[in-house]
């Protein structure tokens, strides 16, 4: 396209008079449709320089080589499409079509797609991404934890239609049968990454006891392919969420030749789904006949201990003596005491009595009611000293109380005269600070005093002192009376001249 018409008339002075006037825009578009004209739709090979994802969701990169760098534009939905992500460094081959950004004067690429330039710099990437998430302990031994031994419910994230959630299934029909639940996936392409993150933060969400069961262990399975079909897998969003799983994880994805970034991070890495379903469950009939055979051990145990310990009672019974050889002395011993048990209670029973009797003959009525006699008197007699006594305690305890309570009353009556009076003086003291001379004195007056320290209070008194202080709010200073001159003597007036008379 031709921007500027030739001059058909030569080149000349006024040549460039037949030259079209464009404007900014018309030049700009002009430009525009001459390299979207020329370069509809190219394929790029550079490296990746800087990568910025805006707020928006569109992506700006750049892409250069050892002697120019061409920046490039994907927008959203392109981005979404794209089953690989641009790194910086990554060699990538770029698809899309050639135009120009008017705002800037410059020109970019607007890629719709982006490919590894071969199977080793996808395998850098990935390599670089794997020393990445390892750095920051995510592929750590520690971190990971024990499957379950007999899990109740198993959570497996695959696709629903594949022949690998059928491998599982009958793998686990075969072992030990147990409730499955799929939380069905893209297992490649560009969904793949997103479908499985949202599956494994899924499983996690559900609460126990809720109407869905939650798994006791996952397993994320797929079949095996090419590093491009499981490079889902790789992504570091599936890592960093198979990382944070709170539920035990299985991984298998591929055959037992292919790895991916998810085995690092799971916490246990099956070689195929298949082999996944034989690590989450043991094999049942291994179980029942080893249980059986536990069973029938601890029988035989049991059973041999009884008869070991029966024997053992026989041996230590035949070295005890006979029963009637050990009971034969204390038999002996309890007749002869019956015999004599008889005979000692009839003489005891004479004893009681015999002392009953004695204590029975000093209490006849005469002498008991003499003994009560005597002994009302001498109560009587300590009631009537008591009485005088105790009538002289208590009116010297009234006493005391009496002076301990004047004494009271005296001293708050002395505290509270002492309060009024030293409110009266601090009101005596407040007047006086408040109508004395020295507050005068603050409000600008002074007062003089004479060498004797006399008030003067008259013009007189001070002129006839011969020094005097005054005193002012905040000092005093000395100072001498101002003479008064005396007043000047009138001069005689001049006699008028004479100046006759005109008659």
């Amino acid at each position: 396209m031709d921007l500027i018409d030739d001059d058909p008339g030569g080149a000349g002075e006024n040549s460039g008079d037949n030259a079209h006037d464009f404007t900014v825009s018309e030049l700009s578009g002009a430009v525009k449709r001459t390299l979207e004209g020329e370069f509809g739709r190219v394929r790029v090979r550079g490296e990746v320089g800087r990568v910025m994802i805006a707020r928006t969701g569109h992506m700006y990169f750049d892409l250069k080589d050892d002697r120019a760098v061409i920046a490039s534009v994907s927008w959203k939905g392109q981005v979404a499409r794209m089953a690989i992500k641009p790194e910086e460094g990554m060699e990538v081959i770029a698809t899309g079509r050639l135009t120009t950004f008017a705002p800037q004067s410059k020109y970019q690429l607007q890629v719709e797609n982006i490919e590894p330039a071969g199977a080793g710099a996808l395998m850098a990437m990935l390599d670089a991404r794997r020393k990445k998430l390892a750095a920051e302990g995510l592929f750590d031994a520690g971190r990971k934890r024990a499957i379950p031994f007999l899990p109740q419910v198993i959570g497996v994230i695959t696709s629903p239609s594949g022949a690998v959630i059928r491998d599982i299934l009958h793998r686990l029909a075969d072992r030990f049968p147990r409730r499955v639940i799929v939380w069905p996936v893209a297992v490649q392409g560009e969904r793949c990454p997103a479908d499985v993150v949202r599956a494994i933060e899924g499983f996690n969400a559900l609460q126990p006891g809720g109407p869905v069961p939650r798994p006791d262990v996952l397993i994320v399975a797929r079949g095996g392919g090419s590093i491009e079909d499981l490079w889902g897998f790789n992504d570091e969003a599936v890592v960093r969420a198979a990382a944070a799983s709170d539920i035990p994880l299985i991984s298998a994805v591929g055959h037992e030749t292919d790895t991916t970034l998810i085995d690092y991070a799971s916490d246990l890495r099956a070689p195929t789904p298949t082999a996944a379903a034989e690590l989450a469950v043991p094999v049942r009939a291994d179980l029942l006949a080893q249980t059986a055979s536990l069973g029938a051990r601890l029988h035989r145990a049991g059973t041999s201990g009884v008869q070991q310990r029966t024997q053992r009672l026989r041996d230590l019974a035949r070295a005890l003596p006979r029963p009637d050889t050990l009971l034969a002395t204390p038999a002996q011993q309890l007749d002869r005491t019956s015999d004599r048990f008889a005979g000692s209670l009839r003489a005891m029973a004479d004893r009681k009595t015999l002392e009953l009797n004695r204590a029975a003959a000093g209490l006849r009525p005469g002498t008991l009611r003499g003994k009560l006699d005597a002994r009302r008197d001498r109560l009587s007699q300590i009631a009537n000293r008591l009485t005088p006594a105790l009538q002289t305690g208590l009116r010297r305890k009234s006493e005391a109380l009496s002076a301990q309570h004047l004494a009271a009353r005296a001293a708050r009556a002395m505290a509270n005269r002492l309060e009024r009076a030293k409110t009266r003086l601090d009101g005596v003291i407040r007047l006086h600070t408040t109508l004395g001379y020295k507050e005068t004195l603050k409000r600008g007056y002074a007062v003089l005093r004479s060498p004797e320290d006399a008030v003067l209070t008259t013009a007189k008194a001070a002129q006839k002192s011969p020094y005097f202080t005054i005193e002012l709010h905040d000092d005093s200073f000395d100072a001498a009376p101002l003479v008064t001159p005396p007043k000047p003597r009138k001069k005689p007036a001049a006699p008028e001249p004479d100046q006759g008379t005109l008659f």
